[in-house]
């Protein structure tokens, strides 16, 4: 790879339309700073390219072999358990293989379809705002649970969870579309945690620890 193409594909990426608003307040602050000659030019300099670098939402090659689930987000798989998926989802009370991402400030925040499929449920549920990174934080915080449905008719749930820092999660996937396997549907700030629920029969293929790149690690 070319350093011309280093740079395009590391740096020159494409930024999430949610982050607009974001960058510009924080530019506007640094120009206004900059004028008025204040110390703090530098400071509002950095957290300007901080905010770039936060919406960024790159684009990805995702594996799209029949059966495959890819990661939904960048981050750490911090668990993989067997748990009950959210109750709104009407998938019952049996425990299914759950795998859990967190997702720092320095990750990449867009969220990716894991399956190619259509989506049969999209529900938002109000609740706390604990570190993500607790067990108890797929039950308790806020969170948004969507249920899609592959082709051949498994059910896999993907759930955006909120964070101690994060207070909004975007989801523009609605009941009855399409989703093709890697596509952005949505986005959480600032620091959060992406649950995905598999079907009886699934084959896990990441641990606790491993790094993911959402759109691109096959996780099961």
């Amino acid at each position: 790879m070319s350093i011309l193409d280093s740079v395009r594909t590391t740096v020159l990426v494409p930024i999430h339309r949610e982050g607009y608003p974001f960058i510009g307040i924080a530019a506007a602050g640094t120009l206004l700073l900059a004028l008025w000659g204040a110390w703090l030019t530098w400071p509002m300099l950095a957290l300007t390219v901080w905010v770039v670098f936060f919406f960024r939402d790159p684009v990805r090659v995702t594996p799209v072999r029949e059966g495959l689930v890819i990661a939904p987000a960048d981050g750490r798989v911090s668990m993989v358990a067997q748990a009950v998926p959210p109750v709104e989802l009407g998938l019952g009370t049996a425990q299914r293989w759950r795998v859990s991402i967190f997702l720092s400030v320095l990750d990449v925040h867009v969220q990716r379809s894991p399956v190619g499929g259509t989506v049969k449920e999209v529900v938002h549920q109000a609740g706390k705002f604990l570190s993500a990174d607790l067990a108890d934080a797929s039950e308790v915080n806020e969170r948004n649970s969507m249920l899609i449905e592959t082709a051949d008719g498994h059910d896999v749930a993907v759930v955006q969870i909120a964070g101690l820092l994060a207070r909004r999660i975007v989801c523009y996937a609605g009941v009855g579309d399409v989703l093709p396997i890697g596509d952005t549907y949505g986005l959480i700030r600032f620091g959060s945690r992406v649950d995905t629920y598999f079907p009886a029969g699934t084959t896990l293929l990441v641990e606790p620890g491993q790094r993911t790149i959402g759109a691109e690690t096959v996780i099961a």
